[in-house]
């Protein structure tokens, strides 16, 4: 009797563990999210040249989150960061208007790798703060997520300096993972 109240016990309380990978243009605000989320502040960030990777915890579920830099040059390593993801976090700039065709066309890529298939798709919407930045609904219609077939996607409002709505991505992102 006390083995199956042990197993039912860490069913129930036992953290998953769920590989993500965060990546979007340059400049998206994607370390700032990554150190808001993991410390719960804002850190001094410079331009990511590799990877920062960090242990997330959220609701029950532990993310390895890997936060891949954006610019030209490393954007062709993206693909390396691929393997095991069951979930992709693409941070998009919403007042970079004039960068938002190269950030739709990144992430189509992204999404038609073989590997990245299945991986859930979760878009935060950052910089909601700035002035002329682009609604949730002009940027959802700007990547052409509505073409998307087959994959699970949300975009998700934020401003990653204040913290407001990266929880509530997460908590879209860790509901999906966990009815995996």
């Amino acid at each position: 009797m006390g083995v199956y109240f042990s197993n039912l016990f860490s069913r129930l309380f036992e953290k998953k563990e769920m590989r993500l990978l965060m990546v979007g243009l340059d400049a998206a605000g994607k370390t700032t999210v990554l150190y808001k989320l993991k410390l719960g502040e804002v850190v001094t960030t410079i331009p990511t040249l590799g990877f920062n990777v960090e242990t997330v915890e959220y609701n029950n579920i532990s993310f390895t989150v890997w936060d891949v830099g954006g610019q030209d040059v490393i954007r062709r390593l993206w693909r390396h960061y691929y393997h095991n993801t069951k979930g992709l976090i693409f941070v998009v700039d919403s007042s970079d208007r004039d960068r938002i065709e190269t950030a739709a066309e990144e992430l189509n890529a992204m999404l038609a790798e073989d590997e990245m298939r299945d991986a859930l798709l979760l878009v935060l919407a950052n910089k909601q703060d700035l002035p002329k930045a682009m609604t949730v609904h002009e940027l959802t219609d700007r990547l052409g997520l509505h073409a998307l077939r087959g994959r699970q996607w949300f975009v998700q409002a934020t401003c990653a300096v204040q913290g407001s709505g990266l929880y509530e991505g997460l908590d879209w992102l860790s509901d999906q993972l966990s009815k995996r």
